[in-house]
């Protein structure tokens, strides 16, 4: 009896402390955490993990794990450890209220408290802080050296405004002061007039360039120099015309063992783009000295070598050099590995503007030519890019008076191989492919072996639509068709090609694939030590295959995933190891696909058993993996939709430690619960959906229902969905903590019916849920951005079981928005309806009826569902006129209709303040029609052009919108 009544009290207690709870309102997203960048030190004895907020102050943590204790670094950022792992050092930004102030007011940047720099020593803990650090650096891999560049306090002249970052290359840097400090003695080095620097990776040298200060005139000499401005423009502009000199400027070396500095390069002009080799021995930048406000520079390569104490000079008019091209400025100088080849940019002799030339008095127009190999918008999208352009020529240290230029303008890109210890590239072009990218989306590429001594090219394959892959050590290259869904083997040296996955039972490209294309593949996992195998993906198994074709495939997992449905990957946890050994125990990442659980297995690659589960849980996170470089330390990630993302420790998955504790705060709100439906459709066709519940669920009730739907999001079952102002998509959290159901179905698409396919699944997996009692089928709406507005556009056309619908960034006549632009790419829109997501699979004029058919603007007469729409004039995927129709159409027809046009933003919005605004607005439009609640100002009586910027219309009224 007792212990019943103790269960009873408890029962209470639970109750009592639910109806405690409060929901969530748009106060809360500001300071709501997540887990920001991590690192793990090279020893696995400290993590540095950064907690952020939505808006306002990130905090630095520094996590021990051998004395599980923490120390908090408030506005913390940017953090690394030293190569030995002594040594954490990291930024500590100014107050974001601060940062915000100067933004808001337009002030310089100089209004701005500056940034300081921390250094803790792990050993002792004690930490040294250091006030106006513009910027810091310390070597990749070895040593306990950090160099920083000192803020001029004393100058007031930047006119910047705060945003604008101080690029490193910027030709116009001011020389400040260099510290570089030996951390583990404590003894520093101050070098003046430094304007960029740079460690080798090893930590044993340091380069940096110096400008000579350009001298300041007293007062009388600049009252001097401004009398008789105004006199005679002519002077003016006969002063501008004369060539205009770079200061003097210096490039120096540093022996940071020996302390000795080497002047490598002085000359009046500009040095840029420090690359030292990978052990510190050469290093190579480039340098110009034009005069400063020439309109075409022309720039030299600079190559020193220490052990020689050699320097060369490789200048524009080398023998070798193309006719008409110059070193380019714009790619930074790249050893490889090896330090045996130095590539470096090459480009055609810019073409300099006519300055003479008056803006008035000649047109301004483009030019679009149906032979063009891109639209003149991708031209015009990717214009800044292309004019700083620069192809590859590759110099052989060893006789650096030797070079070939190896890139070419006919190449789409260069692949350096064995991170450029290899006597060859691959090159890939799409020449005479691009035109059909305009209804393609992509184009086929052929692909060359180019040597890097002769510049010899020999084919690999052409006119290829897929992707090829070259193995680590570069023996051969792997290649996907997308055409016969099969990979292939080339071998480089023989020039031979073989099939790798034929005749095998199962398919190694995307089984569930829905698009009128052929199917993407699962993709390259990883490659065995000494390019002796390959291990591609299929639906859920890992592969070996032997690129010389001596073995026969194997199955590593063994078949396992396939027979329990789970997904299984490598891991790449080490950047400098790019294979596997075969004997050696390897970690796999593991997805349910059945009940959405993540998790981690052990095998060998060259096993013949199934791989041992080491842990499986409902969460989100395993991905995340991170590994210390030389010890058995891990850090994982994990997230569940009821636990907010936190961090933990491991050295063998099987105890692992938090260490982070963020919002603590949800245990004061209402939350929720995520489960998976199934159900199916009308057509026999089975799917998979994701109910989220509010925590306080009681069967009992009835509660109105969102279904917000995209494609498919089932497989976020298990991910945290923090409380935030979403760029577009529904706030799932917000509305289930205040008392709605929120329901995301999976949708599978059948070719040329993408409407009819989205109600089938859609509506089918909402009638299974209302035969649930607690669900309120009068009272359900449905919410989808981008194609996910078309949905809700196609549903509603089409259907009247919704109450309410929220339409965001929709096209609703696929008829007018085939030949459009993406603007954010520039690209036409055909290949979307013809190849891609729009799923029609055939042009407008094969087949305008399909058009017809899925486009909700023919069929919008039949709409019966108030609908709001999102359509900005900014938008960059899909134009903004498409929203402009739908409202249009409605509003002559009389439908209660509103639409949202946030001024300059995007597609999803970025502006945060307009991320606010539309969860209200939504929220309102909601609460309105699914449960009775007041219509604001903005739904009943609209916000008049006059009103705009003073009246946002949130009130509540009486008055009814319809």
């Amino acid at each position: 009896m007792k212990l019943k009544c103790t269960i009873f009290i408890l029962f209470i207690m639970a109750c009592s402390l639910y109806g405690q709870k409060k929901p969530l309102d748009h106060s809360v997203y500001d300071n709501w955490q997540n887990i920001g960048a991590r690192k793990i030190s090279d020893d696995g004895k400290w993590i540095a993990y950064s907690v952020d907020v939505q808006e306002g102050n990130p905090n630095l943590f520094l996590y021990s794990i051998k004395n599980k204790i923490s120390k908090k670094f408030e506005r913390g950022t940017k953090v690394d450890f030293t190569g030995d792992s002594r040594f954490a050092v990291f930024q500590i930004r100014p107050l974001y209220k601060d940062i915000k102030a100067v933004k808001d007011k337009k002030l310089k940047k100089n209004k701005l408290t500056k940034d300081s720099l921390a250094i803790m020593d792990v050993l002792n803990g004690q930490t040294e802080k250091i006030p106006n650090v513009k910027t810091f650096k310390i070597p990749e891999k070895t040593g306990s050296y950090v160099a920083y560049l000192l803020e001029d306090t004393k100058d007031k002249s930047s006119d910047k405004e705060d945003g604008d970052e101080n690029k490193e290359e910027d030709k116009n840097a001011k020389p400040l002061q260099l510290v570089v400090r030996n951390l583990l003695d404590g003894k520093s080095t101050t070098y003046d007039n430094v304007i960029r620097y740079e460690f080798s990776k090893n930590g044993k040298q340091l380069a940096f360039v110096t400008k000579k200060p350009e001298e300041k005139k007293d007062k009388k000499e600049e009252k001097d120099s401004t009398d008789g401005k105004s006199e005679d423009k002519k002077d003016k502009d006969t002063d501008k015309s004369k060539p205009k000199k770079y200061t003097l400027e210096t490039v120096q070396i540093v022996d940071l063992q020996k302390g000795t500095i080497t002047k490598v390069s002085e000359m009046e002009g500009d040095f840029s783009q420090l690359s030292f080799d990978e052990i510190g021995s050469q290093l190579a930048f480039v340098g110009t000295s034009s005069a400063q406000n020439d309109l075409v520079k022309l720039y030299n390569l600079y190559y020193f070598n220490f052990k020689g104490n050699k320097q060369e000079l490789i200048t524009n008019q080398n023998t070798q050099m193309k006719k008409d091209w110059v070193i380019s400025e714009n790619r930074a100088p790249l050893f490889s590995k090896n330090g045996k080849q130095l590539y470096f940019g090459v480009a055609p002799r810019p073409i300099a503007k006519d300055t003479a030339m008056i803006a008035n008095d000649h047109a301004v127009v483009d030019i679009w030519n149906y032979r063009d190999d891109y639209l003149q918008t991708v031209q015009l999208k990717e214009l800044k890019n292309d004019l700083k352009k620069s192809y590859a020529a590759v110099m052989q240290t060893e006789k650096p008076d030797f070079f070939r230029n190896i890139d070419g303008a006919d190449l789409d890109t260069l692949r350096l191989v064995n991170e450029g210890n290899a006597d060859f590239a691959l090159g890939v072009t799409s020449l005479n492919n691009r035109i059909s990218s305009q209804w393609e989306g992509s184009t086929k590429k052929t692909y060359f072996v180019i040597d890097n001594k002769t510049g010899e090219r020999t084919e690999i394959v052409k006119n290829l639509d897929g992707s090829v892959a070259v193995s680590p050590l570069g023996k051969f290259v792997v290649i996907f068709d997308s055409e016969k869904g099969k990979w292939l083997s080339y071998n480089v040296k023989t020039k031979q090609t073989l099939p790798l996955t034929s005749g095998l039972p199962v398919s190694f490209v995307d089984e569930e694939f829905d698009m009128p294309d052929f199917p993407n593949p699962y993709g390259i996992a990883s490659w065995t030590d000494n390019d002796e195998s390959v291990i591609i993906r299929d639906r859920y198994d890992l592969w070996e295959f032997f690129l010389n074709g001596s073995k026969k495939p194997r199955n590593i997992t063994n078949g396992f995933g396939r027979k329990n449905k789970v997904t299984f990957d490598t891991y790449d946890l080490d950047k400098d190891i790019k294979s596997l050994n075969r004997k050696s125990s390897i970690y796999l990442s593991a997805f349910d696909n059945t009940t959405k659980a993540n998790g981690i297995f052990k095998t060998s690659i060259q096993s013949n058993t199934d791989p041992v589960k080491i842990q499986m849980e409902e969460v989100w996170g395993y991905r995340s993996l991170q590994k210390a470089k030389n010890a058995e330390e891990y850090i994982v990630v994990k997230e569940s939709y009821t636990d907010s993302p936190n961090i933990f420790t491991t050295s063998d998955f099987s105890k692992q430690q938090k260490i982070s504790d963020t919002n603590p705060q949800q245990n004061l709100y209402n939350w929720g619960t995520d489960e998976l439906v199934h159900w199916a459709t009308p057509k026999g066709n089975t799917s998979t959906g994701v109910l989220y519940k509010p925590e306080d669920f009681n069967p009992n009730k009835k509660y109105p229902m969102i279904v917000y739907f995209y494609e498919k999001l089932s497989d976020n079952l298990n991910r945290y969905v923090a409380p935030s102002p979403t760029p577009s998509r529904l706030n799932i959290s917000y509305f289930v903590s205040n008392g709605y159901l929120v329901f995301t179905p999976d949708i599978s698409y059948t070719d040329g019916l993408p409407g009819e396919s989205a109600m089938e699944y859609i509506n089918s997996g909402v009638e299974k849920l209302k035969q649930n009692t607690w669900v309120d089928g009068t009272k359900i709406g449905i919410q989808g951005q981008s194609w996910g507005g078309y949905q809700v556009a196609y549903l509603i056309a089409h259907t009247d079981m919704y109450a309410a619908a929220w339409s965001g960034a929709p096209v609703v006549n696929m008829t007018s928005a085939y030949g459009g632009i993406r603007w954010g790419s520039g690209m036409n829109r055909q290949f979307q309806y013809e190849k891609s997501q729009s799923r029609l699979g055939k042009n407008l004029w094969e087949a305008p009826d399909l058009y017809i058919k899925n486009s909700p603007l023919f069929a919008i007469d039949k709409v019966k569902t108030p609908v709001a729409i999102m359509s900005n004039d900014q938008d960059g995927a899909v134009p903004w006129y498409q929203g402009i129709e739908m409202f249009t159409a409605l509003r002559r027809l009389g439908k209660p209709a509103w639409l949202l046009n946030y001024n300059g933003d995007d597609h999803n919005l970025i502006k945060r303040q307009n991320r606010k605004d539309i969860q209200i607005r939504e929220q309102q439009f909601f609460d309105y029609y699914l449960k009775g609640a007041k219509a604001p100002v903005w739904m009943t009586k609209g916000i008049p052009a006059t009103q705009k910027g003073k009246d946002w219309g949130f009130e509540l009224t009486d008055d009814k919108p319809n």
